[in-house]
């Protein structure tokens, strides 16, 4: 039944795409975070259904769409080169088989992204866009807080709506995206015009959405989550109108919830402070230990996994208690083929320093472009340009939470992120498309000003 539900929904979006082909990149953005193929039981594995909606969505645009004010950006070329390289080191790949396997996914969300911010060429696609990618991160989102609220959580254990523990679906990098996504959760509440922003209705959908998102990284137990939620908390301090208020509901807010915290979760938790007493976190740092000694002596990279080459010794340490006595253990461990645990390590080790830096500069670029939209939106007294500076203000956001939970979950090339970028890249070509027309009027009143100013002298 729950197959024959998702099918009928993306049928009907196929059927009005028919009239409006920019709803077939919509449905395109709904599949690739939902992941449909993961979630049916039944015939819905067996569909093609991110191809098909793949090829739907470039197809509708490159034959029906309107192409005015689609612009390719030196953003857009930054991802171009990263594309093309990472097809360069999977064809010098390590591991040929296995670095095949995940270009087959990876130039596809890669692809989209380049491809997504021709299609948002108005502020009306562009906030459809948002609110797609929100939502459909919602039914993941709110199924996993009612379980965790049931007491369906643990760490590997919190099933969603897929029973995948892998790409969006792992616990680790659903509790990075839950918490990155809240900032644009209250945008769309408060700004929001498709669905009018502001109301009752879409202020508690909001509160119920985040709570919904902080109850995530409770269910699947993830240390990454609790330092997503501290930073987020953090960074919203530069944008709340009363701070002091605010810094205290929050600390409040964090001392009630103590009571009602599972006791695994917070021994989980306990673990950020000393990384040698839990052996995931001790494995992570000889991962990345290796990967810098790995870089050095390859600096192209090895392509994609190229973390199967890894083997390493190193001693963990354990408190025992006894009674009344607490002893210490160390004790030797040997791992090989252990993941990089890090989108930067990711990058690194898999692409070397060429993918590495560009990289790093796509994301720096998009964290200067919407600081400068924040405080041009700051600044204005258009009411419409501070609705966009506060998008602009969400996307850092989200960005910012991004790439602090990426330091501990290998997520480089994680589809939401690179949608993310897409609508950094796509606001910031619509408002200089605004800014063109604008100027284009100021300079034809400018000319009839004068023009008028000619003829009065002259009569």
């Amino acid at each position: 039944m729950f197959d024959f539900v998702i099918l009928a929904f993306l049928a009907v979006l196929v059927v009005l795409g028919l009239r409006r082909p920019f709803i077939w990149v919509l449905a395109y953005l709904y599949v690739d975070i939902v992941v449909p193929q993961q979630v049916g039981y039944v015939f819905l594995p067996d569909l093609k259904v991110s191809l098909i909606t793949f090829i739907l969505a470039f197809v509708g645009w490159a034959m029906f769409d309107n192409k005015k004010g689609s612009k390719f950006t030196a953003r857009q070329g930054l991802l171009l080169a990263l594309l093309i390289w990472c097809a360069f080191t999977t064809s010098i790949a390590d591991f040929p088989e296995s670095a095949a396997s995940k270009w087959a996914w990876v130039w596809k969300s890669m692809l989209f992204a380049l491809f997504l911010p021709l299609v948002l060429r108005t502020k009306l696609r562009l906030e459809a866009a948002v609110y797609v990618c929100v939502l459909s991160l919602a039914t993941i989102l709110i199924s996993g807080g009612i379980k965790t609220l049931l007491g369906g959580g643990g760490y590997g254990v919190l099933v969603t709506l897929s029973k995948s523990n892998s790409g969006i679906y792992e616990g680790s990098t659903l509790s990075t995206i839950s918490i990155a996504s809240i900032p644009l959760v209250w945008w769309l509440a408060r700004h929001g015009k498709i669905l009018p922003g502001g109301t009752r209705a879409a202020l508690l959908f909001a509160v119920a959405l985040t709570a919904a998102s902080l109850l995530v990284p409770i269910g699947t137990q993830t240390r990454t989550g609790l330092l997503c939620i501290a930073f987020l908390a953090v960074l919203m301090m530069r944008t709340v109108k009363y701070r002091f208020v605010y810094a205290a509901a929050a600390a409040a807010l964090a001392l009630l919830s103590l009571p009602f915290l599972p006791q695994s979760y917070q021994e989980r938790m306990s673990t950020i402070v000393d990384h040698q007493s839990d052996q995931s976190a001790s494995t992570r740092v000889e991962v990345w230990k290796w990967t810098i000694g790995y870089v050095a002596q390859n600096p192209l990279g090895g392509g994609f996994d190229s973390f199967l080459g890894n083997s390493f010794t190193y001693e963990t340490v354990e408190k025992v208690r006894e009674g009344n006595v607490t002893s210490t253990e160390r004790r030797e461990v040997s791992e090989s083929g252990r993941a990089f645990h890090s989108a930067y390590f990711e990058v690194l080790g898999e692409q070397g320093i060429p993918g590495f830096v560009l990289w790093i500069l796509l994301h720096a670029t998009g964290l200067i472009a919407m600081e400068r939209l924040r405080r041009r939106g700051l600044a204005s007294d258009d009411p419409d340009m501070q609705r966009w500076g506060a998008l602009a203000n969400s996307l850092q956001q989200v960005q910012l939470v991004y790439l602090l939970g990426a330091l501990f979950v290998g997520i480089a090339y994680q589809p939401f992120i690179l949608m993310v970028l897409a609508l950094q890249i796509g606001l910031a070509t619509v408002i200089k498309n605004d800014d063109r027309v604008e100027a284009e009027r100021a300079r034809k009143q400018r000319l009839a000003e004068r023009r008028e100013s000619k003829r009065e002298f002259a009569t």
